[in-house]
């Protein structure tokens, strides 16, 4: 997995151009069945794939935290949401809750999330590549390319599949 992730940057920058070109065509004009496909696609790189295995996000990039995470986090490691947020959490440029720290502090040395049952609703869909009105989803998707190597097969084979 280290290979594969060393190479991902270089990889994904090479692709970006011809990704953003794809994804402005398929917002324009997005196939009928493009959910199904999506989920399709996804599905079958999830077999393959261990998340486990990477945990690229966890390390790299942080998730934005909802009211609702928080409460329920919080209440999860027992502790006042106000507390949860002093911790570890931080507001950045757009106001929103983003960890004050990478890696994510609740990653393990085996790449196991310490709350994954109660993690936020951003890790939950993340790599976002199974979400309805996938179209509209392009600048995420593109910059995740470059975090994970599964939304990077993901958008490979999508193109090669889907006519826009």
């Amino acid at each position: 997995m280290k290979e594969v992730l060393d190479l991902l940057p270089q990889k994904a920058r090479e692709k970006e151009g011809e990704n953003r070109r794809f994804f402005k065509r398929l917002k324009k004009k997005p196939p009928r069945d493009l959910d199904t496909t999506m989920q399709e696609l996804h599905h079958a790189e999830f077999e393959r794939t261990d998340c486990l295995s990477c945990a690229n996000c966890c390390k790299t990039t942080g998730p934005l935290f909802t009211r609702a995470d928080i409460d329920r986090i919080s209440k999860h490691l027992k502790i006042k949401a106000a507390k949860f947020e002093e911790t570890y959490l931080q507001t950045d440029e757009d106001g929103d809750s983003v960890l004050r720290e990478l890696p994510c502090p609740f990653l393990g040395a085996d790449n196991y999330c310490s709350i994954y049952e109660v993690r936020p609703k951003a890790c939950r869909e993340y790599p976002h590549t199974d979400r309805r009105r996938f179209e509209q989803l392009g600048k995420l998707t593109v910059k995740n390319t470059f975090i994970c190597p599964a939304a990077f097969n993901i958008v490979e084979e999508m193109k090669r599949r889907v006519r826009v």
